[in-house]
């Protein structure tokens, strides 16, 4: 095959699968709002990665090689938005999903990968080392967006459905605060990992 499917989907499982900004968001949003309440969150989480791997399939590393000066600080400003975003994390307190509060929806969901410096290395590097040179560019950014789709509409709801169970153990606890901490120093640290140590993880 001109996509090496069966080891990229091992490859963006491993990438899925573990903590970076989008799964300590939906964690985070399933312990402050409950599962159900975060399901369109999760659902604008999943396809907003596919706002990536389109122009990336399609001419954006190019583009990218050509400015690289731009590309740099969208990077710099995307971890900049992150890490406001763990820094609200460290604040929030959780109620179990009886929060009054409105829930993130569909929209803010759909922002986060765009956003995301682990997505858009994952989706860079599927592009580079799984697709054989000369793939026609419609085969090999349909394989890895349904690949991709596809461990995110499996793997992502555990993430929020996790937080969900987390906040009920430890809501109102004096545990809170130390788990609301710990989600967003895992968020910074999977930023900085990807900006300065991860290379393509």
């Amino acid at each position: 095959m001109s996509v090496a499917v069966i080891s990229f989907l091992a490859f963006g499982a491993s990438q899925v699968g573990t903590p970076g900004p989008a799964n300590m968001a939906l964690l985070a949003t399933g312990a402050r709002f409950g599962f159900r309440a975060a399901l369109p969150f999760v659902a604008g989480v999943a396809l907003g990665k596919q706002l990536i791997i389109w122009p990336i399939g399609f001419g954006l590393m190019e583009l990218a090689a050509q400015a690289p000066v731009i590309f740099s600080a969208l990077k710099w400003v995307s971890a900049a938005y992150i890490c406001w975003l763990a820094w609200k994390v460290a604040h929030l307190r959780l109620d179990g999903g009886k929060s009054v509060e409105t829930p993130p929806g569909f929209m803010a969901g759909l922002i986060v990968h765009p956003l995301n410096p682990k997505a858009w290395a994952m989706i860079v590097t599927g592009f580079t080392n799984f697709v054989i040179p000369g793939t026609p560019a419609l085969q090999a950014t349909a394989a890895i967006a349904i690949c991709l789709f596809g461990l995110q509409a499996i793997l992502h709801p555990i993430w929020t459905y996790g937080g969900d169970r987390i906040a009920q153990t430890v809501a109102g606890t004096p545990a809170e605060k130390y788990l609301m901490w710990t989600l967003a120093a895992l968020t910074v640290a999977s930023v900085l990992f990807v900006l300065f140590g991860g290379g393509n993880a």
